[in-house]
């Protein structure tokens, strides 16, 4: 039986996993988390298979998480399971040291198959994920967007601020003050070399970061 931790922030997204891993006959959610600090005071506590973790958790950031725990259980798979697609945060993901990232859209198809894979020792990526890691190798480094400048704490800002968000909506998402972010988001905007909040949404329309429908903020 694979033994697994979950990591998410929603009460009941974490049900509709659990639900959705009854019927798999060989996957058990040992373990349950709602944000990073749990999650690793849980797998401290106990023997896992792999950990199915959450990126926008309360806290220290996904990316920062996926390097805490493989710094302490470097041989434990990591699934990340996000509301982001693939193509959009999978590779910051994988290079942190993830086994794995699976949309939540495709979850209820494909989580216990990601699963599966992952613990037997795989990869599990989409195609277009696949490519822009192949890219990456071949060339040596990150092609040179503008929004690969940014580190994970700020990418993960500017996400949050292009889907709508508001500095102080941000704070409280990630236990943050609001003077930090209104400091990553300055950040953001230097190394972009945009000047406000509309141009970084029109740019991640436009790289097709986030849908054209995306709500402009006030």
């Amino acid at each position: 039986m694979i033994r697994i931790l979950i990591a998410d922030d929603h009460d009941i997204l974490r049900a509709g996993l659990k639900h959705i891993l009854s019927e798999s006959g060989d996957i058990t959610v040992g373990g349950e988390a709602s944000n990073g600090a749990e999650a690793m005071a849980r797998l401290r506590s106990g023997q896992w298979d792999a950990a199915v973790l959450d990126l926008n958790m309360p806290g220290r950031n996904g990316i920062e998480l996926i390097k805490q725990v493989k710094d302490e259980f470097p041989r434990l798979p990591i699934l990340i399971l996000s509301m982001y697609k693939e193509d959009i945060y999978a590779v910051r993901a994988l290079k942190a040291g993830a086994s794995g990232y699976l949309c939540k859209d495709n979850a209820e198809a494909l989580l216990a198959e990601a699963i599966r894979k992952i613990v037997a020792g795989g990869l599990f990526i989409n195609q277009s994920v696949a490519e822009n890691l192949t890219r990456d190798i071949l060339q040596g480094r990150h092609t040179q967007l503008p929004h690969n400048r940014l580190t994970d704490r700020n990418y993960q800002i500017f996400l949050m601020l292009v889907q709508g968000m508001g500095v102080s909506e941000i704070a409280r998402r990630l236990n943050l003050s609001v003077k930090t972010v209104s400091t990553h988001k300055a950040n953001i905007q230097a190394k972009m070399g945009l000047g406000n909040t509309a141009e970084l949404v029109r740019y991640a329309v436009q790289h097709h970061l986030i849908e054209g429908d995306a709500p402009m903020p006030e």
